[in-house]
């Protein structure tokens, strides 16, 4: 990437963000664009700012960074996402990975190396800090869980929304009637959709549609 890297910080604490605004705006190329105080003012921030980073902490009030994460990153061409916490822990960092977060720092971290993470994950790269690098990416990697949710949103996200639309209906266990109704189209519609859609999953019946939409999450989150 080139030319101004613009940053949104997202963090509960006032003198925070005070301290990173003041930091980021000493870095040559780096502007901060907005702040927020809590995970729940994300996305309308995002939309209002335009970011190329967000700049992520872990805990606040009411909506935790990671809930958050999840939530920009499901946006059409979102920015990228920095964790910057005061605590390093391997579940949370493999959580903020899992999320989509492009990258972990400490709040300990050096200025030189929050701006440089700043710059690296705009680029397009990863980074974490020196303290979780050791572990986190082959915990990911031979995590089954993680791999699995991650080969489930692969398939996924070869559907149409609309047969996205239709899945998660039937997965809920509508009939084609009801997902009919639900939609405003025909009984014949939904069928060509479903089918088509348990065609690019490779699935057979409804029941491995709803064991794949509940491995993405689609029926916890409320898709």
């Amino acid at each position: 990437m080139t030319g101004e890297v613009r940053v949104l910080l997202v963090d509960d604490d006032p003198l925070v963000c005070s301290g990173l605004e003041l930091m980021l705006s000493m870095a040559e190329g780096v502007t901060v664009v907005g702040s927020v105080g809590d995970g729940d003012q994300v996305i309308t921030a995002v939309h209002r700012h335009r970011p190329d980073v967000v700049l992520m902490d872990l805990r606040m009030p009411r909506t935790d960074g990671i809930t958050a994460t999840r939530a920009v990153l499901a946006l059409p061409d979102p920015p990228r996402v920095l964790v910057l916490t005061t605590f390093d822990e391997d579940e949370v960092v493999l959580r903020a990975v899992e999320a989509g977060a492009a990258g972990f720092l400490l709040k300990t971290a050096s200025p030189a190396e929050i701006t440089s993470s700043v710059r690296s994950v705009a680029a397009g790269e990863s980074v974490l800090s020196p303290a979780s690098v050791r572990h986190v990416f082959a915990h990911v990697a031979a995590d089954p869980v993680v791999t699995q949710r991650r080969q489930t949103a692969q398939r996924l996200a070869t559907l149409t929304e609309r047969e996205r639309q239709i899945a998660v209906l039937v997965a809920r266990g509508l009939s084609n009637a009801d997902v009919a109704r639900a939609l405003f189209v025909s009984e014949a519609t939904v069928k060509s959709h479903l089918g088509s859609a348990l065609s690019r999953l490779g699935c057979t019946n409804r029941v491995e549609l709803a064991v794949l939409a509940e491995r993405a999450g689609w029926l916890r989150d409320g898709v």
